[in-house]
């Protein structure tokens, strides 16, 4: 414990505050951002000042309920006060996604992507996430050198709709009702906060419909995406498709968040493995980040785009999962490298952001 006090001031210490003059963004702050998973820990304090000199402003964190409640009526939250900390020092926005049952907990113990066996259970921990981290929480009371950053959006679990994240087949029922439970945890210790559902996938629109079906309408705040497909313009149509949905349900004034947005660099990585589709290589990725976010931020009106978070800040660069190759930064042999991607979106971050009023920024964010 007094190893994670000492990084939290060390966290604190290398804070970096450079909001962009509101005037001139044309987005709202925390619009854009990543995920950070993968390789990433708090402790990599240089990734994380790095995220924040690139444009990112809100950051996409895995609360792991296995890791952060072993047993019953136990909690370790050391790994998700160190994510908070780095993320709140350097004034991001911080998305946590709750997700992964514990054995304990599950339908079926040693199962990950098992549905919690009572959603109860499920109420009860997204409540003491709340109470730690919320606007009364108890992590800001005991952590006064970092700025009071409340989290205010949660989001509840990752693509149910993909048998590898939600093992419960049909996943409509069990995760509504699990998403009735954390909900009401939730909304009782901050009765503000903002509902996030899960990022939905593949065929997004249709698992929308799947679960207004069985009774989501009402959960949630905020429709989730995640958008993988092959051209940078899908992106959007899928965005359009989902809105149809909502708009047939009532929920058509409802905001739509991309908290997952990617192109893996992993084309022609002979350890790739099993191709998903949506491969490219490095210089692609890049382009496709750059339409993609141009679209997006175009359209961000008239579809009520809210958030677009790429996935993901780093990555192995090695193994059979293509998103190992994903990162707008990569491992290399014991150092980290940046991307092509990387420099787009620094780029896209300024023109988005805003920029200083000096000749040399306003070239480059021309």
């Amino acid at each position: 414990m007094r190893t994670l006090t000492l990084l939290i001031a060390l966290l604190a210490a290398a804070a970096i505050a450079a909001p962009a003059d509101a005037a001139q963004r044309r987005v709202p702050q925390g619009w854009l951002g990543a995920t950070a998973d993968g390789p990433l820990t708090a402790a990599q304090t240089g990734e994380w000042d790095r995220m924040t000199k690139s444009g990112v402003e809100t950051v996409r964190v895995a609360f792991r309920w296995f890791q952060l409640q072993p047993a019953p009526g136990a909690y370790d939250l050391r790994v998700s006060d160190a994510a908070v900390a780095a993320a709140v020092a350097r004034g991001m926005q911080i998305l946590p996604v709750i997700e992964q049952t514990p054995g304990w907990a599950a339908t079926r113990p040693g199962d990950l992507a098992a549905a919690p066996r009572d959603p109860a259970t499920a109420q009860a921990f997204a409540a003491v996430l709340v109470a730690r981290y919320g606007p009364t929480g108890s992590f800001w009371g005991e952590h006064p050198e970092l700025p009071k950053l409340p989290i205010r959006a949660w989001q509840v679990f990752n693509e149910p709709n993909h048998s590898g994240f939600w093992s419960e087949a049909p996943y409509a029922p069990s995760y509504v009702a699990t998403l009735r439970g954390v909900a009401a945890g939730i909304r009782t210790a901050d009765p503000g906060a903002t509902i996030v559902l899960a990022g939905l996938t593949n065929r997004s629109w249709l698992a929308l419909r799947q679960l207004y079906k069985f009774g989501a309408r009402g959960l949630f705040d905020v429709v989730a995406l995640h958008p993988y497909t092959r051209r940078a313009e899908d992106v959007l149509k899928l965005v359009r498709f989902a809105r149809r949905v909502m708009a047939k349900h009532g929920d058509g004034a409802l905001p739509v968040w991309i908290t997952e947005l990617s192109w893996p660099a992993a084309q022609g990585r002979a350890r790739a493995g099993r191709g998903i589709g949506i491969e490219v290589s490095a210089r692609e990725q890049a382009t496709l980040l750059a339409q993609a976010l141009r679209l997006l931020a175009r359209a961000r009106k008239r579809d009520r785009i809210e958030k677009v978070l790429w996935y993901t800040w780093l990555s192995s660069g090695k193994g059979p999962n293509p998103f190992d190759w994903s990162g707008l930064r990569l491992q290399r042999k014991g150092g980290v490298v940046s991307t092509p991607a990387l420099r787009v979106f620094r780029i896209a971050a300024r023109k988005l952001e805003g920029c200083r009023k000096t000749p040399r920024d306003a070239r480059r964010c021309a």
